[in-house]
């Protein structure tokens, strides 16, 4: 298998968009904002269909669509009232962008496909490269400010008394959620992309109890999924988005199985 080039870049790009997906994915979690990546994925559909319109690569477009519209819904989640509808309604609203965009651009089907499932296998080199250092970055900002957004994130009212910017912090997280968003739809596309954002760290929540250990439970299982996708894609011809969502909903239901399990004994 590694005997192709193309399998070796789509196992290194893959490995660095995941480690930042099951990172993320954690805070993604204990912000209850799950809602918030599956909007932006919708919203990331819409950026890499206009990307491919005006002449920029579909990743372009999707980040620069991500970030501007992560810091503008992320302000609604303390509206829970009224954010449910909202969020459909500009989810709906993106969708439709997206496919306008992509109907102007005269493009064949196949963009639209590898936008909404990924098409992590047919990567460039190049390609790779943009995403690892996308990846590292968010990687950094993660470790620069790990303890005040844990603080900020398991325990907001305590981070407030305590005097932490949470405001700031706020938006460095609704910032790397962005990229994440845009990177992560690389593997399993922008339909798909919260998956990995929201079901290994949601599973980790059953398993463990501290942040270290979250963070290392849904990272593990994020790179399980994705390797092992990999892998049953080459050898069977079948999506690899197939079967890295199987894997995390089957993981899912296991971390659920044993936490009550733990309550009943």
């Amino acid at each position: 298998m590694f005997g192709y080039e193309f399998m070796r870049l789509a196992f290194v790009a893959s490995t660095f968009i995941t480690i930042t997906a099951g990172l993320v994915g954690v805070f993604v979690v204990s912000r209850n904002m799950s809602f918030l990546s599956h909007t932006l994925s919708e919203i990331g559909f819409a950026g890499a269909s206009f990307g491919i319109l005006v002449g920029i690569s579909p990743l372009a477009g999707m980040i620069i669509f991500t970030l501007i519209s992560s810091i503008a819904v992320g302000s609604l989640s303390g509206e829970a009232s009224r954010r449910e509808a909202s969020i459909s309604a500009i989810s709906s609203l993106f969708i439709g962008l997206g496919i306008l965009f992509l109907s102007l651009s005269a493009q064949s089907s196949s963009y639209a496909t590898n936008i909404l499932f990924g098409s992590i296998v047919g990567i460039s080199g190049p390609e790779v490269k943009q995403l690892m250092i996308l990846a590292l970055f968010v990687i950094v900002i993660f470790l620069v400010f790990y303890k005040p957004l844990a603080f900020d994130s398991f325990d907001h009212l305590g981070a407030q008394a305590a005097g932490l910017k949470t405001r700031l912090l706020s938006i460095t997280f609704l910032v790397t959620l962005a990229l994440s968003v845009s990177i992560g739809a690389q593997i399993v596309g922008s339909l798909l992309v919260f998956v990995l954002l929201t079901l290994p760290a949601a599973t980790a929540k059953y398993l463990v109890h501290s942040v270290p250990k979250m963070i290392l439970v849904s990272v593990g299982l994020s790179l399980a999924g994705v390797w092992l996708g990999l892998y049953l894609a080459f050898i069977t011809n079948w999506p690899v988005t197939f079967f890295i969502s199987s894997f995390e909903v089957l993981a899912y239901f296991g971390g659920l199985s044993y936490k009550n399990w733990k309550l009943t004994h």
